[in-house]
């Protein structure tokens, strides 16, 4: 940069009239040097006009700005490689500026890896200044990559409070983790969602005293595993039957047909093919039955599956009324009870129904996060102070409707999130009223209820996907490498929490913390230090002419030795 800001004021001034001594005087540098910078060209065959734009200070800041998307695009967001960098300047043709040897490239990556990971460090701070206190739920896992990594992730922003390495997955590990993470945040962790590892429930229950909820996909895909292969291959098995059954009937029929056809017709009794034949076809009937019961089976197990997943919630999701525990705790017995009668009807293994068994064990903690759900939602409203008719409508209606527009958004199904949208929609309609409680409040106090009641319907969290999610982007980041560096899971964390935006344009930090920070590649674009330049070609002896021979040759700062 500084010696295409050089070039620039040098070449204004010499279009003046000044003289090359004089300029090279006046920008303190030899004039030997001033001569090299403005005869240097790139390497290679660019354009003229590319050339020139390049030899300026906007030429050399949209370089400096090139090589890092590429860098930064490539190797932090699509786990590629620094030669995959290198290979993209070359067939870009940008490789006639900037150098592309793997020492050259690997040098800037670390310095990129460095400077997000600084930049990320002051923005948290920056951002912790003032925060207003918190209580969240985490959503926690550990990956292996081959070493064990603790993954904490805060569900509602999607900000990453922990990830990094540890040498073990114990209780202690994982506690003392997250509250170093947790350092200079003004939270409090009420609740962990994870799986039933031992660990994560002493951490969460004992360590942090906050509740453990079990993760609901957990606990489905026990009963998928318990069910799937089993009913699969009872149903391949009677559709193989059916096949062989309408093969051999078919055969009955055709051997008659056959026999009919004879002429003259053979002597004596004919066989007897009605007989056959109707032996034939009651085996096929018996053997399509038996497929369709195989399959209605296999349907009611993935019904039973996705009815755990429609039933656990605190608010109904068809007309948005509250569900109290007891009748959560009916409907999930309503489903075990038949799904342990589909496991006796399909006759399926031990292991399988000790797999139903496991899952079922869950449902006293799934009722358990109901009951700290409505608990700590009845708390929260209560310390507002409202008027009994408006506690009640914020409780029955301004909660429910906003949980069930969390739960349309999240509905892959169109079909699903219509329906749940329409009774979030109802729920609200009853609220904008004029003469409704809620629209006498002054807009300070509307306000602050609302952003209570969307705290409250963020309380409930089943899933820990954010986790999971997190865990399959890391592992297509260490595919390429033996393993990832602490500086490089360190700058992925930052670009997660800095970097990606949401449809609302949003970073997990903006929502984790309520506030704006600067945009982190803008920051990068002033730190990351210049690529360097490809290196200017080595002139011969043949070049040399007999005026630069007269001069002393100072104009040129590299020649090849080779005498001739």
């Amino acid at each position: 940069m500084e010696q295409a800001e050089s070039i620039a004021a040098a070449e204004t001034r010499l279009a003046t009239g000044e003289t090359q001594r004089g300029v090279a005087a006046d920008m303190g540098v030899a004039r030997s040097t001033l001569r090299g910078w403005c005869r240097d060209v790139p390497c290679g065959d660019p354009p003229a006009g590319l050339t020139a734009f390049s030899r300026t200070p906007d030429g050399v800041a949209w370089l400096h700005r090139m090589v890092l998307t590429a860098h930064f695009s490539i190797t932090l967001r699509a786990a590629g490689g620094t030669r995959l960098v290198s290979e993209f300047l070359e067939l870009s043709g940008l490789s006639a500026f900037v150098g592309i040897s793997d020492g050259a490239q690997h040098a800037l990556n670390a310095a990129l890896e460095t400077a997000v990971v600084a930049v990320a460090a002051e923005q948290r701070t920056a951002l912790a200044e003032g925060m207003p206190a918190r209580a969240v739920t985490v959503c926690e896992d550990e990956t292996f990559h081959p070493g064990i990594c603790l993954v904490a992730i805060e569900p509602v922003s999607n900000f990453i409070l922990l990830e990094h390495y540890a040498a073990d997955r114990t209780a202690a590990t994982w506690t003392s983790a997250l509250e170093g993470a947790c350092t200079g945040l003004a939270v409090e962790v009420i609740q962990s969602t994870a799986d039933e590892a031992k660990a994560l429930r002493r951490h969460a229950e004992t360590d942090l005293g906050a509740h453990h909820s079990p993760d609901l996909f957990h606990g489905q895909h026990e009963v998928s595993k318990a069910t799937a292969l089993a009913l699969a291959r009872d149903l391949r098995r009677a559709e193989a039957g059916v096949a062989a059954a309408q093969v051999h009937w078919e055969a009955e029929r055709a051997t008659q047909q056959a026999f009919e056809a004879r002429v003259p017709r053979p002597l004596g009794h004919p066989p007897a093919f009605e007989t056959r034949i109707g032996a034939a076809l009651s085996a096929l009937v018996a053997v399509e039955a038996e497929r369709d019961r195989a399959r209605e089976r296999q349907g009611e197990a993935r019904t039973l599956i996705r009815e755990l997943g429609v039933l656990y919630h605190p608010y109904d999701p068809v007309n948005g009324q509250t569900q109290p525990v007891e009748r959560v705790a009916a409907r999930f017995t309503a489903v075990w009870t038949r799904l342990k009668g589909l496991a006796e009807a399909a006759d399926l293994p031990e292991r399988a129904r000790e797999r139903i068994m496991k899952a079922e064990r869950l449902t006293v903690q799934w009722l358990a996060t109901l009951a700290f759900f409505f608990a700590t939602v009845s708390a929260r409203v209560e310390a507002l102070a409202l008027s009994p008719e408006l506690e009640a409508a914020v409780l029955e209606q301004l909660i429910p409707a906003i949980y069930l527009e969390r739960v349309a958004a999240r509905s892959t199904a169109a079909e699903t999130r219509h329906r749940v949208q329409a009774s979030s929609s109802a729920l609200l309609d009853g609220l904008r009223l004029p003469d409704h409680p809620l629209q006498r409040l002054a807009p300070e106090a509307s306000a602050h209820v609302e952003q209570v009641a969307g705290a409250c319907a963020d309380l409930f969290q089943r899933s820990s996907s954010c986790v999971e999610g997190r865990n399959g982007q890391l592992s297509l980041h260490h595919h390429g490498r033996h393993r990832l560096s602490d500086r490089r899971l360190a700058a992925l964390t930052a670009v997660h929490n800095f970097h990606i935006r949401r449809p609302d344009s949003t970073t997990a930090s903006e929502r984790f913390f309520g506030r704006t920070h600067p945009a982190l590649f803008e920051q990068l674009i002033l730190r990351v230090p210049y690529a360097a330049a490809t290196a200017t070609p080595t002139a011969t002896p043949a070049e040399i002419t007999l005026s630069d021979a007269g001069r002393g040759m100072t104009g040129w700062t590299g020649y090849s030795t080779t005498t001739s």
